[in-house]
C-alpha cells in the first residue's frame, strides 16, 4: 500500500487499484516503481493468490504518464531520470506477462498511453461502458512504450495497430470491443462485480494447469506446432500426476464440485 497504489486481498483474488483519481491515475513520481513492487509482492505470495484484478479509482483507469512530470524531465534533458521511468514500466509489463498469476484489467474509464498498454499486458480485459482507449503518444510527440508496439499488433493486427498509434485517436468501448482491444463491455455499475465473478471462476480452478495454460498460450507465439505439442505434453503430465487431477476426476464421477488445492 502506497499513496497511489492500493492492494486488497480477498481469498485467492487480489485487487490492485491505481489511486490518483484527481489526475486520472496518470503515473507520476515513484508510482511506476510502486506498482512494480506491489506486483512483485503479490508474486511472492502466489501460493494464496491466484488472480489479480487491476483497476483505477475514480473516472480513469490510467491516462498514462503524467505530462507535467515528463515535461520537467524533457526541459532538463534528464535522460537518466526518464530512462528510469521507462525501465519501471518495462518491469510492470514483464512482471504481468511472466507471472503464473492471471491478470484481469477492469477498465473503468480512460486508458491512454501507458495506461492502455498496462491494460493490454493483462491476460483479459473487461471494460465499462464509460471507458475509452487511446495509444496517444504521438499527440505529445512521443513514441509508445510499456510494450505497446508488441502488444497492440498481436491483439488487433498490424494495420489497425499502426492506425491507432500513428493518429493517437480515442476509441470508445463499442469500437474497442469490435477491434479486439477488450474482451467484454459491461455497464459501469457492474464492472467490478463482473470482474470479480470471472476472477472467482478462475481462482476456483486447479492452480497447476491454470498456471501452465497461461504459459503455454504465450509460448505458442514463438513455438512451432511440434514444440508446442511437446510443451503441452509436459504440462499435461504434470497435471496428470497432481492430487488435483485425482480430485477433479473423483468430483466428476461423484457429480460434485471438486476442491482444488494446487497439489
Amino acid at each position: 500500500m502506497t499513496e497511489f497504489i492500493r492492494s486488497e486481498i480477498d481469498g485467492g483474488i487480489a485487487t490492485v487499484t491505481l489511486n490518483r483519481p484527481g489526475k486520472l491515475n496518470s503515473f507520476t513520481g515513484s508510482m511506476r516503481q510502486d506498482l512494480a513492487e506491489a506486483l512483485r509482492t503479490l508474486e511472492e505470495g502466489k501460493s494464496k493468490i491466484r488472480v489479480v484484478i487491476l483497476t483505477g479509482e475514480g473516472r480513469g483507469f490510467s491516462a498514462g504518464g503524467d505530462v507535467d512530470t515528463m515535461s520537467e524531465l524533457q526541459e532538463r534533458r534528464d535522460v537518466v531520470g526518464f530512462t528510469r521511468l521507462l525501465n519501471a514500466g518495462m518491469e510492470v509489463v514483464t512482471t504481468i506477462r511472466d507471472s503464473p498469476l492471471i491478470f484481469i484489467a477492469a477498465v473503468n474509464g480512460v486508458a491512454a498511453g501507458a495506461g492502455l498498454n498496462l491494460a493490454l499486458a493483462c491476460d483479459y480485459r473487461i471494460a465499462s461502458d464509460a471507458s475509452s482507449f487511446g495509444s496517444t503518444f504521438v499527440r505529445i510527440g512521443m513514441h509508445p512504450d510499456w510494450g505497446g508496439t508488441w502488444l497492440l499488433p498481436r491483439l488487433i493486427g498490424t494495420s489497425r495497430a499502426l492506425e491507432l498509434m500513428l493518429t493517437g485517436r480515442i476509441v470508445d468501448p463499442t469500437e474497442a470491443m469490435d477491434l479486439g482491444l477488450v474482451d467484454r463491455v459491461v455497464p459501469a455499475a457492474d464492472l467490478m462485480e463482473e470482474a470479480r465473478k470471472l476472477a472467482t471462476a478462475i481462482a476456483e480452478g486447479p492452480p497447476i494447469p491454470v498456471r501452465d495454460i497461461k504459459q503455454a498460450v504465450y509460448e505458442a507465439f514463438r513455438n512451432d506446432l511440434r514444440m508446442q505439442i511437446r510443451l503441452e505434453t509436459e504440462n499435461q503430465l504434470r497435471a496428470f500426476l497432481s492430487d488435483d487431477a485425482r480430485e477433479g476426476m473423483e468430483g466428476f464421477r461423484e457429480k460434485r464440485k471438486p476442491e482444488f488445492r494446487g497439489e
